[in-house]
């Protein structure tokens, strides 16, 4: 940013940016370079701590691509392309990221040079982190919590509104009982009867619309004066109506908003079931016939290395061998799962890693499935009361302003928005 530049092509000036001081001018040639779309869809982080410093501009989920074509990352100043580093990004929009879609950012790392190999590459392309786990960890949990927060009205440099783009529009919609997971190489497919048994179990992880209904029953017989000058200090305003049994019309301050029914409150539930599921811990369930995998040594070694991790997501990994180790125990949640393919796999992101999520997002997406299947669904009429709870729950629940698969929950649509539409010289 400290350099200006210009760049032609053939004989023709394509980019003439000047060096950029202050963060309205960095923002401006982002702007410039990537699009104003981006900058509208993006939030802005800068986080220090251990040593390393991080800074940019991670895109909403909502703002995907079809491509990784508008993903640059620096470190110290130099562009590189890190196997690392796009783990941990990919990681960090697991949860809210549009399936087979691709985040978007501008992100630059601060770090110890000393603490960075450059060499590694004949162009320079890539690097080696001497403590590549200290910044897998930093750059995941930083983009974990920015990203987390992106319900309405939270805290931070989120934009003025959440509009869904074009090209998100065009891609193909995911199943609407939650992602295969056959496409990550699992063959869980529940059946309706194993659905309901598990929500049964954890049922007490779900609050339904009409239980949250009761906590605003007695407040809404008010004046509707009460009401606008109440919707000032709501970013979701108040409901008015209910569209097709689909959609919530609600008016707020900027003027109205479109909530998605089912895809807020699927992810109300799948946050709230989340959140039971670590405070109570896993249920497991021991094998009857342990199953036996052969593996190399290297991954004997991890496994034992790691026997805490496994032990902490409901898994008993015991080495019978050299190069063999035999699983005792594991989640109930995944008692339908390929056991061999997932330890497999959770090895080998260990072994190059250092860490895996794996089992988390297994289990995460099971319980996605469930959470579909346990919210409100389309054509269900709710009372003006029940539509506001779901509001307020999504402006106190993370995550918010997406689905479990990445697609948007809400719009707004400003006054100058609905003056554009009927012509109105405003």
């Amino acid at each position: 940013f400290d350099v200006g530049f210009q760049l032609r092509h053939n004989q023709r000036v394509v980019h003439a940016l000047k060096s950029a001081s202050h963060e309205q001018d960095r923002e401006r040639r982002v702007m410039t370079l990537c699009g104003t779309a981006f900058m509208e869809n993006a939030l802005h982080i800068d986080v220090e701590g251990g040593g390393v410093r991080l800074h940019g501009w991670v895109g909403l989920p909502t703002f995907s691509r079809s491509q990784a074509d508008l993903q640059y990352f620096f470190v110290n100043g130099r562009v590189v392309r890190d196997k690392l580093v796009t783990h941990a990004v990919r990681q960090a929009y697991q949860d809210v990221l549009y399936h087979g879609r691709h985040p978007t950012y501008i992100l630059y790392l601060e770090v110890d040079a000393a603490l960075v190999d450059v060499n590694v590459h004949p162009t320079k392309s890539e690097v080696r982190f001497r403590d590549g786990r200290l910044v897998h960890d930093f750059l995941f949990s930083n983009l974990h919590r920015a990203l987390a927060d992106t319900r309405p009205g939270a805290d931070g440099d989120n934009p003025k509104q959440i509009a869904v783009s074009a090209e998100l529009g065009r891609a193909p919609v995911a199943a609407q009982s939650g992602m295969p997971l056959s496409s990550r190489g699992f063959s869980f497919k529940p059946s309706s009867q194993q659905v309901r048994e598990q929500m049964a179990s954890y049922q007490s992880l779900s609050q339904t619309v009409d239980e949250m209904a009761l906590q605003t029953e007695g407040q809404w017989p008010r004046a509707f004066a009460d009401e606008v000058e109440a919707s000032d200090a709501l970013p979701l305003g108040f409901a008015l109506a209910q569209l097709q049994g689909v959609y919530i019309l609600a008016q707020n301050q900027q003027g109205m908003v479109v909530v998605d029914m089912h895809a807020a409150h699927e992810r109300i539930t799948y946050e709230k079931m989340k959140h039971s599921f670590a405070e109570h811990g896993v249920k497991a369930q021991p094998l009857l016939v342990p199953v036996s995998i052969a593996v190399s040594e290297g991954e004997a070694n991890c496994a034992d290395d790691n026997a805490a991790v496994f032990a902490q997501l409901g898994f008993v990994v015991e080495r019978a061998g050299p190069e063999t180790l035999l699983v005792r125990q594991i989640p109930m949640l995944l008692c339908e799962s390929n056991v061999e393919q997932l330890v497999r796999d959770v090895l080998s992101d260990l072994l190059a890693h250092g860490q895996s999520a794996r089992i988390q997002e297994h289990i995460n997406e099971i319980l996605s499935t469930m959470a579909c299947h346990g919210s409100v669904r389309a054509n269900r009429k709710l009372t003006v009361p029940e539509m506001n709870a779901l509001l307020r729950e999504m402006e106190q629940t993370e995550r918010s302003g997406q689905c479990n698969h990445g697609r948007p929950t809400w719009t707004q649509l400003s006054m100058a928005d609905l003056d554009k539409l009927f012509l109105r010289g405003r």
